[in-house]
């Protein structure tokens, strides 16, 4: 009988390209990546073992029979037992570390093992095949090659059903389609058996496993070639389950500014400098364990904690961005920062564990007088901290239970009290009562500030409301934006929406925000100004003085009011340079029709000199301090009854 086995040569070859692909891929030691690896080391075997097994018995004449024994029947233990490989895979990607891992795969062994038996025993049975002067004769129990095969098959297609409702889709598609695919081939071989295609159906099945769950691309950064952020994230979570022991050592490097980099040079040259940078980390840092963490952040793993290595590899980066770095005729200097934690210092989940490095790195970003930042103890305690607030902004935001205060403004004209500013409280949480200044930075930095805003405008729309029943005379309340509310495409509407659902007059409410506000988003602030003011709504600018915009921007968009920061108050006491400059540049404004207000007034000092200017508004502890609605009411009665208008 003659063989074609051209199919197996090529099968050899793609299987060959696709083994040294792999090796290139995720580093990662887990049971998939093993199982993939000996997947293709015995699928490679058996095909080498086919094609040198049906040479051999071409030319039987030529070549000593026992070789011809001893090769045969390495494939035929090899060729079936490739479906042992994918089921041992299949169950390496379904159960990962799971109890029922190690009882599955000693059940599959079982028919592999009594499969050898029946091949070593065949020289003296010759149950399966036979070798003689005469040539190759199949036997009796040659289907038995194809059965185990078939089984192996078929019990990972039922493995992955089984599971499939705790599995991605596309993972179960794919599990669910090589062994498939596999069984396919081999009938197409049974069919014409002079076509050897057993090579081929292992090339097949390996080849869309290596496409969908072992490409290099899934764990690999497209720019850099480093392992990527989720490859980090399964290498922490590999060492957590094995060695929750281990002591560890994680470091991120991060660019700072590198976006005006790009924007200077632009993308190519700015990643054209990432992968240089990437390149000297891989040089320098743990072998296998340096990871392209974020746009321009690169990770490093000390798997095993040696303070002498991490010093000098901290050490030799400090030194190597003290030079600047050059790609093609660009030459530039990088700053940096390093963030650093420890597995043991109380962190046993990989979630604490990227937030506290990330923590480490925007606080080392804050210090601009530090280049490395190590996550100690008492930074963990404020990360946890600033969790704790985290959740309770959350609940309050989710059932709208903070408290608002209003600081009443006097108006030196009228002698009364027409304005008033609100101000979010956070005072009965678990943490005691919050400081403003600690909590208003963290709801940006999430991003809850956006819909907290929201609920505070309908809380200042409904005071108003309860204000005119009461009867209380007022002209407008404050309302500050935060920089990240620009961000909402819809704001205008929103904000018109919500007023307009307490049938309010639009002009009773002004929306303040602050220089920096101004600084990052002129132009779409600008806009949203001009909007609001088509529908009477007056427009503030808070903290002026604090150094971000510059009187051009200012000028340029119609505000009401202009507020000076007490800074400024401070400084006007104490110099008269100061002050003299203060009281030009308040006339300069009122002369453009805004109204200037005064916030931090606590002396009869500052308020006599902020007179003296002739200051529109006065806000400070010298006339009110912030109140709850409750205090305020009572407290803008009791004045509106000794003090008519």
């Amino acid at each position: 009988m003659k063989w074609n086995i051209v199919a197996e040569y090529i099968s050899l070859v793609i299987l060959a390209i696709i083994w040294v692909y792999a090796r290139k891929g995720s580093h990662l030691p887990t049971l998939k990546n093993r199982t993939f690896q000996g997947c293709l080391v015995m699928s490679f075997c058996a095909i080498l073992s086919n094609i040198l097994s049906t040479t051999m018995i071409y030319h039987y004449q030529q070549i000593p029979c026992f070789l011809t024994w001893i090769v045969t029947s390495i494939y035929f233990i090899l060729t079936p037992l490739m479906g042992l490989s994918y089921f041992l895979y299949t169950v390496s990607v379904i159960y990962h570390d799971n109890k029922e891992l190690r009882k599955v795969m000693i059940i599959a062994f079982v028919p592999a093992v009594f499969y050898v038996v029946l091949v070593m025993i065949n020289p003296w049975n010759h149950y399966l095949f036979s070798i003689t002067s005469l040539g190759y004769t199949r036997g009796i129990g040659i289907s038995s090659t194809y059965i185990i095969f078939y089984a192996y098959c078929i019990a990972s297609i039922i493995v992955t059903l089984k599971n499939m409702k705790h599995m991605d889709k596309t993972i179960h598609r794919i599990l669910s389609t090589f062994p498939i695919l596999a069984v396919v081939v081999i009938i197409i071989q049974q069919i014409y058996p002079n076509v050897i295609l057993s090579g081929s159906a292992a090339t097949c099945a390996l080849l869309i496993i290596y496409l969908h769950l072992q490409n290099k691309q899934i764990s690999l950064d497209y720019l850099t070639s480093l392992p990527n952020r989720q490859e980090l994230l399964s290498m922490l979570d590999i060492m957590l389950r094995r060695n929750p022991e281990q002591d560890f050592v994680l470091m991120v490097i991060s660019l700072r500014n590198f976006r005006q980099i790009n924007n200077t040079y632009g993308q190519p040259i700015g990643d054209a400098f990432l992968k240089e940078v990437s390149s000297f980390l891989n040089h320098i840092g743990p072998k296998q364990n340096v990871y392209r963490f974020n746009g321009d952040e690169f990770a490093l793993l000390f798997t095993h904690v040696n303070e002498a290595e991490m010093k000098k590899c901290v050490e030799v980066i400090q030194k190597r961005m003290k030079h600047s770095w050059k790609v093609n005729d660009y030459r530039i200097y990088l700053s940096h920062v390093i963030g650093a934690v420890r597995h043991l210092d109380h962190l046993q989940t990989i979630e604490q564990i990227i937030n506290a490095i990330e923590y480490a790195i925007n606080r080392a970003k804050v210090n601009q007088e530090e280049e490395i930042c190590y996550c100690d103890q008492k930074m963990l305690g404020q990360l946890e901290r600033k969790n704790q607030i985290i959740q309770i902004l959350k609940e309050k935001l989710e059932d709208e239970s903070f408290e608002m205060y209003y600081q009443p403004i006097y108006d030196l004209k009228t002698q009364q009290f027409i304005h008033l500013e609100s101000l979010m409280r956070l005072n009965h949480t678990p943490l005691g009562s919050l400081s403003p200044a600690e909590f208003i930075p963290i709801a940006e930095e999430t991003g809850l500030i956006i819909e907290i805003t929201y609920v505070i405008i309908k809380k200042v729309c409904q005071f108003i409301n309860d204000l005119q029943k009461l009867g209380i005379e007022h002209k407008l309340i404050h309302i500050n934006f935060s920089a990240i509310q620009f961000s909402q495409p819809d704001l205008s509407e929103k904000v018109l929406q919500i007023i307009n659902q307490y049938h309010i007059p639009l002009s009773s409410i002004e929306i303040e925000f602050t220089e920096s506000t101004l600084a990052k988003s002129s132009q779409v602030v600008n806009e949203f100004a001009l909007e609001m003011m088509k529908h009477g709504i007056y427009l503030g600018l808070d903290d002026f003085g604090t150094g971000y915009s510059n009187l051009t921007t200012v000028i340029n968009i119609p505000f009401k009011t202009v507020k000076l920061d007490k800074s400024l108050v401070y400084a006007a006491m104490e110099s008269h340079q100061s002050s003299l400059a203060i009281q030009h540049i308040s006339s300069a404004f009122q002369e453009l029709g805004m109204n200037i207000i005064a916030e931090g007034i606590e002396t009869v000092e500052q308020k006599d000199m902020m007179e003296k200017f002739q200051i529109n508004q006065i806000q400070g502890y010298y006339y009110a301090k912030p109140m709850s609605d409750k205090d305020v009411e009572k407290f803008l009665l009791s004045y509106q009854k000794n003090n008519p208008i």
